[in-house]
């Protein structure tokens, strides 16, 4: 953990306002591509990088100086105890750990090295490879360790239900549905691409192979137990020497995810559904030669990093989204619209605007006019994104007919995805079949993609921008679900950001920019969430175990990013001149680096909450400036 800083006393002065905004957007500027985009690192854990040993490894591609770049980062990543965690100063994962010690393995790390022996005291203390989650399981199975009779069914036929069916493919959120389809191949195929005999995994099975525990992972739930005996049921039907549909269901299940390809290979511009699509294409026959694989392989390179800490693999790609974020912050800090810098990001964002249709179109029949996360994911775009984009977009210096055709399509398709309930989900609409969360598959991360206050929250924002106020029907809807989904404790749960202090940081400012008065005894019972959470160091800090541990909500060491969403937060509430901003503004002050930029080692980004954590390497700076650039401007207001 990183050590506490030291108290912050006193205000701070105009000039050291000036000073450390003047830093900030300095470097922002230098770190802009000369295309016009920002794109920062997106961390995860180790896994990513074990797997795609895995895949190289499947594919007949890896080579030994690959693999050795590999473990090194690896290695680098092992805590003292011999585990490796999901996120900076989480607790050790065993499935993550499992995976780090067999890529180790594969790639000729001697077994009997410390940094091994510790790592193998601590997996079998935990219980061995009998205690990993599916998906590691899975990973096991294509390598020969683990029974594929020992893992969840998953039957193709699943791609020829219709979309009303209770249980179909759209039913699952977008990366759920790319993960599935591909895995759902492999279960039936039973593939298995074995080990080298020095890279198996016989020292982790504490009671040896021929005792493990197969038993598939079950739920308490009622529904739990349904599907659980659906799973039974076709298992049976996998014995049947005829399976009238299993040909049909392989061979659409092929083209469609063929079809799914992106321009630069990837699917969904995300690793699970890549990987997984990459192996189960190579199942069916698809040569690595073949224009798909070729293609998908290759893709990886804009994703991989290798420095002196070796080869790493990121799960995703974050340039639309790092861009939109930079504008807004280089807007609050004052720069005008017509800067080059901001005209040349507005142009490149304009030319990422996406067209053509995708999975959304199951549920919404607004036109195309998203945009997506990440450089190529077409099929894709997300609300998110494209509330960020839009806002960003709107106090730019662009050419007036593109920028209005811009404005008037990312606002349409927005408003068709609104869902039932007034909120809007990240990539789909009304994605809220909670039942499904029960099937024996689902033991790791999120298959649904429901309405969430941080996401609506962006969206209102940019509606109060646009100048829409109470009595626009849309809104009026989003707002009743904004209230609705407050905490007892007047905090909003984060989905995508650590957590509470990530979703109050968003909805504040977007009840401001609706004119929601800010008096409202709902606004000041948030700001007194976020009064009781302040360090003593005058920063805000949130642990991911906040997740799981109420107690933990808004509490933690603080960081440059999360404080500066609760200083967001507390702008829009009219705090400006309250002793907690300045103590608040201090503290980033204080810790900002001579270069411009902060140090923020902690992961507050969110994929799957606690399963999945991400480390966006720019939120330590964007956001912080946006706090800044907005402090300075509530105090010439007033």
């Amino acid at each position: 953990m990183a050590d506490p800083l030291p108290v912050v006393h006193r205000p701070p002065s105009t000039a050291a306002v000036d000073g450390a905004i003047a830093r900030a957007v300095d470097w922002l500027l230098q770190h802009q591509y000369p295309e016009g985009y920002w794109w920062g690192e997106l961390e995860s854990n180790v896994t990513i990088t074990a797997e795609h040993l895995f895949l190289t490894h499947i594919l007949g591609i890896g080579t030994q100086e690959l693999w050795e770049k590999i473990a090194r980062y690896i290695l680098s990543e092992q805590r003292p105890e011999g585990f490796w965690a999901n996120w900076y100063g989480g607790p050790g994962d065993l499935s993550t750990t499992v995976e780090a010690y067999l890529a180790l393995k594969m790639a000729g790390v001697d077994p009997q090295a410390p940094a091994m022996a510790r790592a193998r005291a601590w997996i079998l203390a935990q219980g061995g490879v009998e205690r990993t989650r599916v998906f590691t399981k899975i990973w096991l199975a294509m390598l020969g360790e683990w029974p594929w009779e020992a893992t969840p069914m998953l039957p193709p036929e699943l791609v020829l239900l219709p979309d009303w069916f209770p249980v179909n493919l759209y039913a699952f959120a977008s990366w759920a549905r790319g993960t599935i389809l591909p895995l759902a191949i492999l279960r039936v195929l039973k593939p298995v691409w074995p080990l080298p005999a020095h890279a198996r995994l016989d020292e982790l099975f504490p009671r040896g192979r021929e005792k493990a525990d197969l038993s598939l992972p079950r739920k308490r739930s009622a529904w739990g137990h349904f599907f659980y005996g659906v799973d039974r049921l076709l298992r049976v039907y996998e014995r049947r020497p005829i399976r009238p549909l299993r040909d049909l269901a392989l061979k659409r299940a092929e083209e469609w995810i063929v079809a799914r390809q992106e321009a630069d290979g990837c699917w969904g511009g995300i690793q699970p559904p890549w990987v997984y699509s990459l192996i189960a294409l190579y199942a069916l026959g698809h040569a690595v030669e073949s224009p798909v694989l070729a293609r998908g392989i290759a893709g990886f390179a804009r994703y991989a990093i290798e420095d002196e800490r070796g080869f790493r693999l990121q799960s995703c790609v974050s340039p639309v989204w790092d861009t939109g974020l930079a504008l807004l912050a280089l807007q609050d800090a004052g720069l005008p619209g017509d800067h080059p810098a901001l005209v040349r990001a507005g142009m490149w964002l304009l030319r990422e605007q996406i067209f053509v249709g995708g999975d959304w179109q199951v549920r919404c029949s607004a036109r195309p006019g998203g945009w997506a996360f990440e450089f190529d994911n077409d099929r894709y775009p997300d609300t998110d994104d494209t509330a960020v984009v839009l806002m960003a977009l709107l106090g730019l210096k662009l050419p007036e007919r593109a920028k209005a055709f811009a404005l008037e399509r990312g606002l349409e398709w927005l408003l068709g995805m609104q869902s039932k309930n007034g909120g809007w989900g990240a990539f789909d609409r009304d994605n809220t079949k909670a039942f499904l969360r029960e099937i024996p598959f689902a033991d790791f991360g999120e298959l649904l993609d429901p309405p969430s206050a941080d996401v609506t929250a962006h969206v209102v924002e940019l509606l109060g921008r646009l100048g829409h106020r109470r009595g626009f029907r849309p809104l009026d809807r989003a707002l009743r679900y904004l209230l609705r989904e407050q905490e007892a404790d007047g905090s909003w749960y984060g989905r995508w950001g650590v957590n509470h202090l990530y979703g109050t940081g968003a909805v504040l400012p977007a009840l401001r920019a609706i004119a929601f008065p800010m008096d409202d005894r709902r606004v000041r019972r948030a700001v007194d969430f976020l009064l009781s959470r302040q360090n003593p160091d005058g920063g805000w800090g949130e642990d991911v175990l906040s997740y799981h541990r109420p107690e933990l909500r808004g509490r933690g060491p603080s960081t440059a990013s999360q404080t500066a969403w609760a200083l967001l937060a507390l702008l829009a509430a009219g705090e400006a001149r309250s002793e907690a901003v300045r103590r608040g503004i201090a503290y980033l002050i204080a810790t900002q680096r001579p270069d411009g930029t902060w140090d923020e080692p902690y992961f507050t980004g969110t994929g799957f909450p606690t399963d999945f954590m991400i480390r966006y390497h720019l939120y330590r700076h964007y956001f912080p400036l946006m706090a800044l650039g907005r402090y300075r401007r509530a105090l010439e207001e007033r």
